[in-house]
């Protein structure tokens, strides 16, 4: 039997190899491939898009539009800035009682997590500007610890940072039809690709669990992001 083994042990030796390559293969195959998809208004809860863009379906169209504010600096922001980055933004203010802190917390944590990734960003928008000055922010910077080269927190005008949020970013609420511009910002973290598209809403006040949902913790943001960078 030994002498049998040593005879034809290269025989062996390739079968054994060529299985491997076939159960590794195999695997491959029946692995369920990640996919983000590409959001539009049409797939998003209305309450939380404008009504001249709801009904678009088309993945190659929606886009986050241009828009020019001002960041904790006192430097002016654009879309530009953003070229070329997959960045994460999010809706907040910075008197918020209730699910700010926790936001700003995970995206505390997050910056950490992405502070070596040069392509990836965080973007956030006061949702009070009024209150919300450069002057303000760049104290609210200091206290979370912001990093100015990774995270930019913008005020501006507040119908222009309104319409940006529900026709480009599709992640505010209006509180009544009288107060058009009076928004009511989700705990969404919203997810932007390189090329400025939507992949994904997050509970920016979760981190380790799902609501039961369909709705990702920041930790599969986190995830979600390493899959980004990896196919561009």
């Amino acid at each position: 039997m030994k002498a049998l083994f040593y005879r034809y042990r290269y025989l062996f030796i390739t079968l054994g190899v060529l299985s491997v390559i076939i159960l590794v293969l195999f695997y491959k195959a029946l692995k369920p491939q990640k996919h983000l998809p590409i959001y539009t208004p049409a797939m998003v809860n209305p309450e939380l898009v404008d009504s001249l863009v709801q009904h678009q379906n088309n993945k190659l169209k929606h886009q986050i539009a241009q828009f020019s504010f001002q960041n904790q600096n006192n430097k002016t922001i654009t879309e530009k800035d953003y070229d070329d980055v997959i960045y994460v933004a999010d809706f907040f203010f910075t008197t918020c009682p209730t699910i700010c802190p926790k936001m700003t917390d995970n995206m505390v944590w997050l910056q950490d997590k992405i502070k070596n990734m040069p392509d990836v960003k965080l973007l956030s928008f006061s949702v009070t500007p009024d209150i919300d000055t450069p002057e303000v922010l760049r104290t609210y910077a200091d206290e979370k610890g912001v990093i100015d080269t990774k995270w930019n927190l913008l005020t501006g005008d507040k119908k222009a940072i309104y319409y940006l949020a529900r026709q480009s970013f599709l992640a505010v609420k209006t509180e009544t039809s009288g107060e058009l511009y009076d928004m009511v910002h989700t705990e969404n973290f919203i997810l932007i690709d390189k090329n400025k598209r939507i992949r994904g809403f997050y509970d920016g006040t979760n981190l380790d669990k799902d609501k039961g949902d369909g709705t990702k913790n920041v930790n599969q943001l986190l995830e979600d992001i390493k899959w980004l960078r990896e196919k561009n």
